[in-house]
């Protein structure tokens, strides 16, 4: 097990407070470097395997930090080997958090880890793999109900917890029997459930994250779908389970904050009356207090979207006998627009550049091109003249030798 170190770069955090990141329920000790925190309490939080803590004393004063391998009480005997997570005043928070007393913590630290120790940890550990796949063969020749996920080797080896998830209950005497023969350990065996086990695997969400089960979540509520609905999430059950086969956990983050905005919003079986027709809701966006209505109850043809506010209005109206023109207010004045900042630059202004330059780049070699051929024709033009003149001066110096040929012989005669 390498030693954990602290980087040069912790952007305002405690290095004493950090710790591996290789578990599940990881938690940052942020007042670990108060003087005297350590000495508020004896009480110290310990990791095991993935998700398990448990909370001990340190009766013997052992300068403890966060990430110290110690060796702690076993129950109903021996002892562990666990990881340190949490020490001080923060360990009293944690336990209230999960409604346990501050006197729960009745088993104690002995030492720190030693090579001895440390050892046959080890070793206790390279059974766990080859553990598990004997004892789901054991369950399914006892054809028993139940499915086998992890199992849980004590420090020195002498104790075996086998994790196990079944739908009902299930009678397990005679398969304790066969596995404390077939492994020669005391067997404990002890039921998970479906997001439990994902929380002890771990791995990403379709958010990008870690499980919440795997990082801080260790109390599970119900989730029904009625969660998704007053979202306006669709019922996809693909989409809406998560890596334990059952609806996402995070489906009830938010439901309080639509439940309060969906009450501020007009009931779907209330239409609204005008002058002309008889609008029915359609569609709601309740975190935007936007309601949609239309002349037809399955269609959304034609539909009208006004606030809340002159919903309520309408109604009241209605009530009272009137009937509105139409459902838009048209004594409010100018609209009020919902300016997104996605909107105000393009995806697409650098093809814009892109295609200018283009342009230019094509009327200069247009450009150039018809320069050069223009060149090119005066070149032929003024070689085509050039031409010309020296044929009819060669014709001028023919006609000017005959007239002095002839003049000449008229002389002599």
């Amino acid at each position: 097990m390498k030693e954990f170190i602290a980087g040069t770069c912790l952007r305002g955090l405690c290095a004493k407070g950090c710790g591996r990141q290789d578990k599940q329920l990881n938690t940052y000790d942020w007042l670990a470097d108060m003087p005297g925190n350590n000495s508020l309490t004896d009480l110290v939080e310990v990791q095991f395997k993935n998700t398990r803590k448990d909370y001990f004393i340190n009766s013997n004063h052992i300068s403890l930090t966060k990430g110290d391998i110690v060796a702690v009480e076993a129950s109903p005997g021996g002892h562990d080997i666990g990881t340190v997570t949490l020490t001080g005043s923060l360990v009293k928070l944690q336990m209230s958090k999960q409604r346990l007393k501050s006197d729960a913590g009745t088993k104690r630290i002995y030492r720190i880890a030693r090579e001895s120790d440390l050892q046959k940890y080890q070793e206790a550990k390279a059974l766990e793999h080859e553990t598990m796949i004997r004892s789901r063969q054991i369950a399914k020749n006892l054809e028993l109900d139940m499915k086998i996920g992890d199992v849980e080797y004590q420090g020195d080896g002498s104790k075996a917890i086998f994790y196990y998830i079944a739908d009902q209950r299930v009678d397990f005497r005679v398969l304790i029997k066969v596995l404390a023969e077939e492994f020669h350990i005391r067997i404990e065996m002890r039921q998970i459930g479906a997001r439990q086990e994902a929380g002890r695997i771990g791995g990403i969400g379709p958010c990008g994250r870690e499980l919440c089960c795997a990082t801080w979540m260790k109390n599970f509520v119900t989730v029904q779908t009625g969660a998704a609905r007053c979202q306006d999430i669709a019922i996809n059950m693909q989409k809406l389970q998560g890596q334990c086969a059952k609806l996402k956990c995070c489906l009830n983050y938010e439901v309080s904050t639509y439940l309060d905005a969906s009450a501020r919003i007009p009931s779907r079986d209330i239409p609204l009356e005008t002058a002309t027709e008889t609008y029915y809701q359609v569609k709601t966006d309740a975190l935007a207090g936007k309601v949609c209505y239309s002349p037809d109850k399955h269609l959304s043809s034609a539909a009208v979207t006004i606030t809340a506010q002159r919903a309520f209005e309408i109604i009241a109206m209605n009530r009272a006998g009137e009937k509105p023109e139409s459902l838009s207010d048209v004594t409010t004045s100018a609209k009020s627009s919902v300016v997104d900042l996605a909107e105000q630059e393009s995806l697409t202004r650098f093809d814009k550049s892109k295609n200018k330059s283009r342009n230019k780049s094509r009327n200069k070699s247009h450009h150039r091109s018809s320069a050069a051929d223009s060149g090119n024709s005066n070149q032929h033009a003024t070689s085509d003249n050039r031409q010309q003149r020296n044929a009819h001066s060669h014709h001028e110096n023919k006609k000017r030798d005959r007239y002095q040929q002839k003049s000449h012989s008229e002389s002599t005669q």
